[in-house]
């Protein structure tokens, strides 16, 4: 089995270009890894997306527009709007390939493939849905909101540091990622080698933060979790401090037939390497039969 990070390609996708990187066999299903807002896949941690590859799986990351190589515009100056980032997901999809897809989605990215699923159910063999909330269909005014200290966060944010400076910007970075965690050991090198590894990346690091200027501006129709079809699994922890978890329980109770797996302590991030022993082999298993390799080897 292939499992280069030297499999990184530029595909056209609208009016844009998506970077993508590839692990495993091309033709084992395909399961698509979806970040969250302003962030580019480097979150998706590589050795994560070889385990989920050594399942067998053809699993591919990528970095939305304005984030990572992705075709990235001036920053502070989106030139569309949220439901882009949505047709982004169903343009990839279709430039990929590899007919319907296993859709895995954190945060936002959670937030997409549930709109992909609602609108385009052809492109979605299954979704896996981690720290986020539902789309519509339930009712959020009975859900709690931000815990405390990130409310405030929200409303005094830290300023930007100089776009220009890594070592600035790797430390900001860090700084957000201990905000959004939850209650499990952080591995703060780990998390710096990411943020320095974006910064390089990076066409124009600042240019992210156009995520946050669209979301919620899309002018399309109500969406509602009780109408997908797709097999769901949801996964939720027990300390996300964005979504508690009664979001996860109400969007798994909300999409007929999902199923919910709570981890202890994560917070509102990709699932930390300390959970992996847990999440890896339920995506496997929700993602086909073939739960393992035809060599007979394990995750």
């Amino acid at each position: 089995m292939t499992t280069s990070r030297e499999q990184t390609r530029l595909l056209p996708v609208a009016d844009v270009e998506l970077c993508v990187q590839e692990f495993g066999e091309p033709t084992d299903p395909l399961v698509l890894l979806m970040s969250g807002a302003a962030a580019p896949m480097d979150w998706w941690d590589v050795e994560l997306c070889e385990a989920i590859a050594a399942g067998g799986r053809r699993v591919v990351r990528f970095d939305h527009r304005d984030t990572g190589r992705s075709t990235t515009g001036t920053p502070g100056s989106p030139s569309y709007d949220g439901g882009v980032l949505d047709r982004d997901g169903v343009g990839l999809i279709e430039a990929l390939d590899s007919g319907p897809a296993h859709l895995v989605g954190v945060s936002m990215g959670g937030g997409i493939a549930q709109s992909v699923a609602l609108h385009r159910p052809d492109l979605i063999r299954s979704l896996t849905l981690i720290a986020i909330t539902a789309v519509g269909g339930v009712d959020h005014g009975t859900l709690p909101g931000p815990v405390p200290a990130l409310a405030e966060r929200f409303e005094n944010p830290p300023p930007d540091p100089d776009w220009s400076d890594r070592s600035g910007v790797v430390e900001w970075m860090l700084d957000g990622e201990r905000a959004f965690a939850g209650t499990l050991p952080n591995d703060e090198d780990r998390t710096r080698a990411i943020a320095g590894a974006i910064f390089d990346r990076s066409i124009d690091v600042a240019a992210a933060g156009n995520h946050w200027l669209v979301l919620g501006g899309d002018d399309d129709e109500d969406l509602d979790a009780r109408q997908i079809t797709a097999p769901t699994l949801v996964v939720h922890g027990t300390a996300d401090p964005l979504f508690p978890l009664p979001h996860g329980e109400a969007l798994a109770a909300a999409i007929p037939g999902a199923r919910l797996i709570v981890v202890d302590g994560m917070g509102h991030q990709v699932p930390p390497r300390s959970t992996w022993e847990q999440f890896v082999p339920a995506l496997v298993e929700h993602t086909g039969a073939r739960g393992q390799r035809r060599s007979g080897g394990s995750v």
